[in-house]
């Protein structure tokens, strides 16, 4: 079964904006019919010792199952030799899955819809931009002047 997904992409090591290309192009030969969000910089959630990131979010349709995406998306983080070294640090690349079509999920592993996607103006604007009428597949409603977007610049590619 074909479910729409979203992800969301971020990186502030080794050329984020080619990281980010290079990642949306691999998930292209996986997943179908992808459409990107602009990307945008903003600040290091965490510590601020770091460079800024780039962030988008793409959606697409996949046959690959929650878990199996999630393995796919950690492969290829690996492929761009993602390293954690501290809890919100530096990247090369990282991805997340935002929404699986409409289910909720919540294992060790694994919790669809994102536990923090509507804490993050770095997701949901770009989400916003993919989904302009606000409603999630989840069902729930975005509102872009809820979030503080003073922090993003959006990057024209």
């Amino acid at each position: 079964m074909t479910s729409q997904i979203f992800l969301s992409l971020g990186s502030n090591l080794n050329d984020p904006v080619s990281q980010i290309q290079r990642a949306i192009k691999t998930l292209a030969s996986l997943v179908s019919t992808i459409e990107c969000a602009p990307l945008y910089h903003s600040k290091p959630l965490g510590p601020q010792d770091q460079p800024d990131f780039v962030n988008t979010v793409v959606s697409g349709y996949t046959d690959l199952s929650p878990e199996e995406l999630l393995i796919t998306i950690k492969g290829i983080e690996r492929q761009q030799y993602r390293v954690k070294t501290k809890h919100w640090g530096p990247r090369t690349i990282d991805i997340d899955i935002l929404f699986y079509g409409n289910i909720q999920i919540k294992t060790p592993d694994l919790t669809i819809p994102h536990k923090e996607l509507f804490n993050r103006p770095f997701v949901t604007i770009p989400l916003l931009d993919l989904i302009p009428d606000g409603i999630t597949p989840t069902g729930d409603q975005l509102k872009r002047n809820r979030y503080d977007s003073t922090g993003l610049v959006r990057i024209d590619t």
